[in-house]
């Protein structure tokens, strides 16, 4: 089997989810003569914005080689998402647990079968301010190390336009009509790394590689230099970690740290009848 066929789930989706997106969005498609034709292939994809999966897969499904994603276990569970997840064959991850390599062995499979495995490298939307690719995990590359299947970066920009990631209110922001920006870029060189035994300092650097090229592809897309090195996820919450610290080895940030501790234990004044009945007839009528 050198590629898997579209089949009923996945058309099913594409009836239900291809109209809205047609008349809602704009489209700038870009690279999809580097979808391979044949074979098993991975695509590595930025992430920023919750609306950004349908944006590519409905790029992906044009091309006519459907993407099976890695996605959370919990989405596989109930209701209609379920059997949309189940159907269509997609891969659930079972994250911090003794079946979190299943998703692995999986993904692997479906390569050798001549599929597409869909991995979002940065494992959730990305934390960097600008909302270039952050520093990705090395699950991407370790299938693409053992299968030495072809791994294509593409780069996506505009869901975030309508969905930003991390907004106070997730509501879709349609007007004006926004376009959804997807670009594949050629097949990542990983070569180099293929007769190396793959210790975690092999798979970084293959990573980093990976990383870099989604973050080319998207320079190219919002048309701006990207920045010098990846967003550091974890050195930045070590770095607020350790302003808050210092903060509060100053009087007057030990004085702002210890001020709601000690209005939280001090002791509650005693209300009688008459006070607590003025209370309730006030927030009586404030509710009016």
């Amino acid at each position: 089997m050198s590629r898997r066929r579209i089949g009923f789930w996945y058309r099913l989706a594409a009836v239900i989810c291809k109209p809205p997106l047609l008349v809602l969005f704009k489209r700038d498609w870009q690279g999809m003569e580097h979808i391979p034709a044949d074979g098993g292939f991975i695509t590595a994809v930025n992430h920023n914005s919750y609306l950004d999966p349908l944006s590519y897969a409905h790029y992906q499904y044009n091309t006519g080689r459907v993407p099976r994603f890695l996605a959370k276990a919990g989405l596989f569970k109930s209701g209609f998402v379920g059997l949309m997840m189940r159907g269509t064959g997609q891969i659930p991850v079972y994250r911090e647990t003794t079946d979190a390599a299943t998703a692995f062995r999986a993904a692997v499979s479906a390569i050798e079968k001549g599929e597409c495995v869909a991995f979002y490298p940065e494992g959730t939307l990305t934390r960097d301010p600008e909302l270039w690719p952050m520093q990705g995990k090395t699950g991407a590359a370790r299938v693409a190390l053992l299968t030495k299947a072809p791994v294509i970066p593409v780069a996506q920009w505009g869901a975030n336009d309508a969905m930003p990631p991390y907004a106070k209110e997730k509501k879709l922001r349609l007007l004006p009509r926004k376009t959804l920006r997807v670009q594949a870029g050629p097949p990542v060189d990983l070569s180099a790394f293929y007769d190396q035994e793959p210790t975690a300092e092999v798979l970084r650097a293959a990573t980093e590689v990976i990383m870099a090229a989604i973050t080319e592809q998207l320079a190219v897309v919002r048309g701006e230099p990207a920045p010098a090195e990846p967003y550091d996820w974890r050195k930045a919450i070590a770095r607020e970690r350790r302003a808050a610290r210092e903060a509060a080895k100053t009087p007057r940030g030990a004085a702002a740290a210890k001020a709601p501790a000690e209005r939280a234990a001090a002791p509650k004044p005693a209300v009688g009848p008459q006070q607590a009945r003025s209370t309730q007839q006030a927030q009586e009528d404030e509710s009016k």
